[in-house]
């Protein structure tokens, strides 16, 4: 099996530079489409417990509680399945490693949909979070195995905004279809949709160019950078050596909280506008529609702001988004009920900010300063971080808010003041802990 998954012998070299140019061209453009779309249908099959929790939680199949711990245990094993995973990918065969992962991702939702008991459903979203661990890291070895340095910015930003485009999906496709069919259809809508884009992504993706009889995208586009050096050592050697690198810890630690406020909104923002303010599913949800499509943007722009504006320095634009992400989120629980409107700016707001600092601060600026053959370890042992925040602030939030718990004739009410003040101090944390590498450079 790990011979099938690893990336395969290179071939002979092609010497027809026409040849080479055409081959680039057509394999460039296939990957980058498909790594930006497959990976946001990634997302539809990660979220679907955070739009299905109301219905859920109204149907007796589970409480807060119980919720928060199940979605800790998918973050969890994300978290240490993007550590693992992450060295894998710099030597995967990323065709095949990246599309088997998203079937089994969509066959776990399928069996979720059918479960009932909460055990099932703990270790049924277990294993969810290690198919879905695979994502990222094989995304981004393949931008740096097909674009070099000085485009792998704007690229980045582009794919990054994947994430945006499968919440998009997620929290409007699978909201109407959860309002319409119930629960469980919010399991199987995606799943099925999953297995078929999966079966696209193993005929659209691509294991290295030098597979292919290529040449290194580095050497053809005559574009070698400081973390692309010739040396010949062994790859393992490599990626041990990031792990001595001492801001690979401190963007791990401001990634773990940047993603405790980001999965705060992403597991918890629905159920906070229908059960803090009061919208009804379908409100709450189009409220949300604006957190991913002004996320994309936030993303798309990160890029081309950094590479542009900049000349590719990371630390003020991380600067300029940390600053919109605190004050969007502080203004999100401000805002009273009954102003949807206001409500969307902010999450729209917050979205933007988060799209820029997952560019940033899980993976990009890191990879900027650390050897790019070891690009899959750098995402994830970045991932790990992120995740173990993500993972925490999922059952720390659920069993906060238990706690506040209170009934009146039937009807449960919570009180959210503070799990966002746990939400906002993160936020604060991980931008401070972001200047810390304020004018770093890059070191092959």
């Amino acid at each position: 099996m790990l011979k099938y998954f690893a990336t395969q012998a290179d071939r002979p070299a092609i010497t027809d530079p026409a040849e080479v140019r055409r081959l680039f061209k057509h394999y460039r453009l296939r990957v980058f489409v498909w790594l930006v779309l497959g990976y946001g249908f990634f997302y539809t099959c990660r979220l679907s417990l955070s739009v299905a929790k109301k219905p859920m939680l109204d149907a007796g199949v589970l409480s807060v509680d119980e919720m928060g711990i199940i979605g800790a245990i998918l973050l969890y094993v994300y978290a240490f399945g993007k550590l693992i995973n992450g060295f894998l990918a710099d030597r995967a065969n990323v065709r095949r490693f990246m599309s088997w992962a998203l079937a089994a991702s969509a066959i776990v939702n399928l069996l979720f949909g059918f479960s009932g008991w909460f055990w099932a459903f703990a270790i049924l979203w277990g294993l969810n979070g290690w198919f879905q661990s695979i994502g990222s890291a094989p995304s981004v070895v393949s931008l740096c195995q097909w674009f070099s340095q000085r485009e792998r910015g704007t690229r980045y930003g582009l794919w990054a905004g994947a994430h945006n485009i499968g919440e998009g999906m997620t929290f409007i496709g699978t909201a109407l279809i959860v309002d319409h069919f119930g629960w469980r259809w919010g399991f199987w809508g995606p799943g099925i949709v999953c297995l078929l884009i999966a079966f696209i992504l193993f005929r659209n993706l691509a294991d290295r160019p030098q597979t292919y009889g290529l040449p290194a995208i580095a050497d053809h586009n005559d574009d070698v950078g400081a973390g692309e050096s010739k040396s010949k050592e062994p790859l393992g050697k490599i990626q041990l050596s990031i792990l001595k690198h001492p801001l690979l810890w401190v963007f791990g630690l401001s990634s773990a909280c940047m993603y405790v406020a980001r999965y705060a909104i992403n597991s918890w923002a629905i159920f906070f506008l229908q059960q803090g303010k009061g919208y009804e599913l379908t409100e709450a949800a189009w409220a949300m529609a604006a957190y991913p499509i002004f996320g994309l943007a936030g993303a798309v722009f990160s890029g081309l702001i950094s590479d542009k504006l900049f000349s590719a320095r990371r630390d003020i634009p991380t600067l300029i988004y940390g600053l919109l992400l605190i004050t969007a989120l502080t203004s999100f629980y401000l805002i009273p009920p009954g102003y949807l409107w206001l409500d969307a700016i902010a999450l729209g707001a917050f979205g933007f900010a988060i799209g820029g600092l997952v560019v940033f601060l899980a993976g990009l600026t890191a990879i900027d300063l650390l050897p790019v053959r070891a690009a899959g370890a750098v995402k994830g042992v970045i991932g790990l971080f992120s995740y173990l925040g993500a993972a925490t602030q999922d059952w720390v939030s659920g069993l906060m808010l238990e706690s506040t718990r209170q009934v009146t004739d039937g009807v449960a009410s919570y009180d959210f003041k503070g799990v966002f003040i746990f939400w906002i101090g993160s936020a604060v944390a991980s931008i401070l802990l972001a200047m810390i590498a304020w004018n770093a450079k890059a070191r092959a």
